[in-house]
């Protein structure tokens, strides 16, 4: 657990205020249950559509196809009062803050609205970002030491996510791996880290999902019965971490003359400007 004091992050001693915190730091995932009424849910589902309403789809991603840039609006808390109240609702901040700090901040903030695609076999297993701290093969992280937390994901839930639904799942303890998960294992649902098989994260709406970006996480197949998925996705970091609310090319800290006179890729990637990956993309 941490604390910022003087400018430093120090450990704190002591239980945390909410259960879920350690949860969510040993295990890497965790839910949060009923911290949105269903009034309040109602307004977010408002809030959101009427985002996708008014906002074309963010195309950041040139490869993806446009049926799938249309499930998806970035940079919620710039576009609606609503989400921006739901994304620092302090249930949320009291689980998060004791392991990234209390000046922890939004990276990234983004709505999914997936359609019903039953029997869809979904995402291949993967992290968000990161290993933070990457670990040789064969290494373990010492038990008697908590895991660094760096950023967590979060899932404001508009609709419930039952298993029909494809929900994320995620292997318990393998953000203590230091590894992203096996790629020849990348769809396998029986994959397992220190004995520990994957769990799904399901929740009713108005319930909160939180993962541990290291944690190895993906969608789950959907059922028969699939009936979509709808959420407010929230990323919270570490002050060290920069924001990702928009594409860098969009938002960064260079001069016009520094624009013009980088013109190699890596000199782009050296002065900050990116192409869009985990969280802002």
């Amino acid at each position: 657990m941490l604390t910022r004091q003087y400018g430093y992050l120090w450990s704190k001693a002591g239980p945390p205020a909410e259960p879920q915190t350690e949860v969510l730091e040993q295990l890497g995932g965790c839910l949060i249950e009923q911290v949105f009424t269903l009034a309040q849910i109602s307004d977010l589902r408002s809030a959101v559509d009427s985002v996708f309403d008014a906002y074309p789809a963010d195309v950041r991603q040139v490869d993806r196809a446009a049926a799938e840039n249309a499930q998806f609006r970035y940079e919620m808390l710039n576009r609606n009062a609503v989400c921006q109240k739901a994304v620092s609702h302090p249930r949320i901040l009291s689980v998060i803050e004791p392991l990234l700090g209390e000046d922890c901040h939004i990276i990234a903030n983004t709505a999914w609205r997936n359609p019903p695609k039953p029997m869809d076999a979904s995402q291949p297993w993967h992290v968000d970002a990161g290993p933070h701290i990457p670990l040789p093969k064969g290494t373990r992280w010492p038990e008697s030491l908590p895991h660094p937390v760096f950023a967590i994901g979060c899932h404001i839930l508009i609709e419930d996510c039952s298993l029909e639904d494809g929900p994320t799942g995620f292997v318990p303890k393998s953000h203590l791996s230091g590894r992203p998960p096996p790629g020849r294992q990348r769809f396998d649902l029986e994959l397992t880290f220190d004995g520990q098989k994957p769990r799904a994260l399901t929740g009713s709406a108005g319930d909160v999902l939180l993962f541990v970006s290291d944690v190895w996480h993906r969608r789950l197949p959907s059922g028969s019965g699939d009936r979509g998925r709808y959420f407010l996705q929230v990323h919270y970091g570490r002050r060290d971490l920069q924001q990702r609310l928009k594409v860098t090319d969009d938002a960064h800290q260079l001069s016009h003359e520094a624009l013009r006179r980088a013109t190699s890729e890596r000199e782009k990637s050296l002065m900050g400007l990116h192409a869009p990956g985990f969280y802002d993309g």
